[in-house]
């Protein structure tokens, strides 16, 4: 019993250290302990009980809305995996598998301008994430290095800065906005859905393929995850909303770095509204657990499927 209670002050003081080097512009969390307690353990001893099953890697896919926290979560789960159930939890994001800038400015003169904008499907390497992923979960494992994406320079990092994972992870954390998302059907792409689609994908070229990628490369790389957890935002409006504010924390974190403006961003997220709008409308079933979040950016509640 007290190994149990020291694991759990352990665990607390850790969550709390690192929840308030997230605290920046006065944008405090709330009800912290009782995140906690309802949402997080109850997860993290989800991904325990499932792992024990046969003790292989597990890849945990955390997925949701520009905004909706996934960074900030994916470190707060690999906390507790490692003090309170002592497992060797990796973190990787999506966007550090983005394709160069070099890739992407081929593609944008081959089949659409709008393949400049990083994000969407079709903008990530996708063989080169299903290998990493794939090696992730082998019984024989080999060191392997993992990209780094600098936003900042819209590139690829050089080799120098990737990550190299020397030891097989028990857990992988693997967060990104498309995570787990499911391609449309053909006749739901014919309505341009907001201005950027009218404007500048008028023949749908741009989002047909962006489509085709998720039903195809995608598809392979998702079907390697063996737990979706679903950050379900309130709404799309606050994409916006709290994708701004991220942008505000940059620039007070990242000096020198430049930063969208509200009207820069408002067009940025149009790149991922149609993906993240079908989110919301299909992942809830599909995923193994969905978070609720409210309007104040807070778990509302918890539902496992």
């Amino acid at each position: 019993m007290s190994q149990k209670l020291s694991e759990f002050f352990r665990v607390k003081e850790k969550y709390l250290k690192f929840v308030k080097s997230q605290e920046i512009l006065g944008d405090t969390f709330k009800d912290k302990i009782g995140q906690l307690n309802n949402f997080y353990f109850p997860i993290c001893e989800m991904i325990y009980k499932d792992f024990l099953k046969n003790k292989k890697t597990k890849i945990i896919g955390l997925t949701g809305g520009q905004g909706s926290g996934k960074s900030t979560i994916s470190q707060i789960l690999k906390i507790i995996l490692k003090e309170r159930f002592n497992l060797n939890v990796v973190t990787l994001s999506i966007d550090d598998f983005y394709k160069t800038l070099k890739d992407r400015v081929k593609m944008s003169k081959k089949i659409s301008k709008l393949f400049l904008t990083r994000g969407v499907p079709g903008t990530h390497d996708t063989k080169m994430l299903f290998n990493c992923l794939n090696k992730l979960k082998k019984n024989s494992f080999n060191k392997i290095l993992v990209p780094k994406f600098d936003k900042s320079l819209d590139d690829r990092c050089k080799k120098n800065k990737w990550i190299k994972i020397s030891k097989k992870p028990d857990i992988v954390v693997f967060e990104g906005w498309c995570i787990g998302a499911n391609a449309q059907g053909k006749n739901s792409l014919i309505k341009s859905i907001n201005l950027l689609e009218r404007r500048e994908d008028q023949k749908q070229i741009w989002r047909r393929k962006v489509n085709n990628e998720l039903k195809s490369k995608y598809k392979k790389v998702f079907d390697l995850i063996d737990t979706i957890v679903f950050l379900k935002i309130p709404s799309f409006k606050y994409v916006y909303k709290w994708r701004l504010l991220q942008e505000r924390k940059l620039k007070k974190t990242s000096k020198g770095r430049k930063i969208m403006s509200p009207k820069q961003l408002k067009k940025f997220i149009m790149f991922y509204e149609r993906i993240t709008r079908h989110m919301l409308k299909t992942l809830d079933t599909k995923s193994k657990v969905v978070l609720k979040i409210d309007t104040n950016h807070r778990f509302k509640s918890i539902k496992f499927n």
